[in-house]
């Protein structure tokens, strides 16, 4: 029976070296990430490939600065939807030339994607997510003139942030579907979708975009749950998740149930903004779908799939 499988690639996978982090260099590591996609479709599975992209937008933020003397400036919504469609070419060009070269004839495409937020949501009111560059506080302060948030990060600088509101519903889901069953791996949802909300006027309901960011795996947890998904994979840094992380007591989670891995979020052994997102919503996914999670990077996942490596959530 074939199975479905949504497979969330981290945006930071794409740049393996922060030294390095130029377009070349990701390509060198999207090919990479294609050849364990590739084994999971010789092994029959469906997929649809969602991915992150901090680094892009912060990037792209930065050449609005730089021009901003000679050219308009972008919103951050077409900044994600920017990203949506750079990053969705390098995967599916690199994934359906590995997939060519292995004698496997399968589509590959990329669906520019929204995500409905409400605009009630509490995040809106303390925006606590940060984008773009490192600042200075006069810097930051002509952004806040603007109308952006600003928020001094741990003597490091300042930096502009935006709300994190929680994903609802996946705009373009019936067309992932439609697209899924009739054989197509799809990439969507890139760097947890564009969030719009609802803006009513009259009887109509509009979309439209907002300035915020939803995060990738929480919205790629709801993409696996509205699509009745199997088993939904986060690709990370990391080949497992672990409590007491870094530590001389570190122990590496093998075969954990939702319940252990709400007992280890409550004691605080994963970090928020790093592996703790990536738990949550590994963990909703199983308790809402019935389906399995599996948390590990990129190299491990032919192994972790054979149960030899890697974070398995159950219920």
């Amino acid at each position: 029976m074939t199975k479905t499988a949504i497979v969330a690639v981290g945006g930071n996978s794409l740049i393996t070296d922060s030294a390095r982090p130029d377009v070349p260099h990701q390509w060198d590591a999207v090919r990479e990430t294609c050849v364990h996609l590739a084994d999971m479709i010789e092994q029959g599975w469906r997929l649809v490939i969602t991915h992150g992209n901090g680094p892009q937008v912060g990037y792209i933020m930065r050449r609005n600065e730089l021009a901003a003397h000679e050219v308009h400036t972008t919103p951050l919504d077409l900044i994600v939807a920017d990203t949506q469609g750079s990053i969705g070419y390098m995967l599916q060009q690199a994934l359906r030339n590995e997939l060519f070269s292995r004698g496997i004839d399968q589509p590959v495409v990329t669906i520019v994607t929204q995500v409905l937020v409400d605009k009630d949501d509490p995040a809106f009111a303390k925006p606590t997510k940060p984008v773009g560059a490192f600042l200075s506080e006069a810097d930051a302060r002509k952004f806040e003139q603007e109308g952006w948030s600003v928020v001094e990060d741990a003597g490091r600088g300042w930096r502009r942030v935006v709300a994190s509101p929680r994903p609802i519903e996946v705009v373009e889901q019936a067309s992932i579907r439609a697209l899924v069953d009739a054989g197509v791996v799809v990439i969507a949802a890139g760097g947890g979708g564009i969030p719009v909300v609802h803006n009513t006027k009259g009887e109509l309901r509009e979309l439209q975009g907002v300035y915020a960011v939803i995060d990738k795996d929480w919205a790629s947890g709801l993409l696996a749950e509205q699509l009745g998904a199997d088993l939904f994979l986060i690709s990370t840094g990391v080949p497992f998740c672990a409590i007491n992380y870094r530590t001389t007591e570190q122990i590496n989670l093998e075969n954990v149930s939702a319940a252990e891995m709400d007992r280890y979020i409550a004691e605080g052994h994963f970090a928020p903004g790093s592996m703790l997102p990536k738990v949550q919503a590994a963990v909703r996914f199983v308790k809402n779908s019935g389906g399995s999670a599996l948390i590990t990077s990129p190299s491990e996942i032919t192994e972790s799939l054979a149960h030899r490596s890697g974070t398995w959530i159950v219920q």
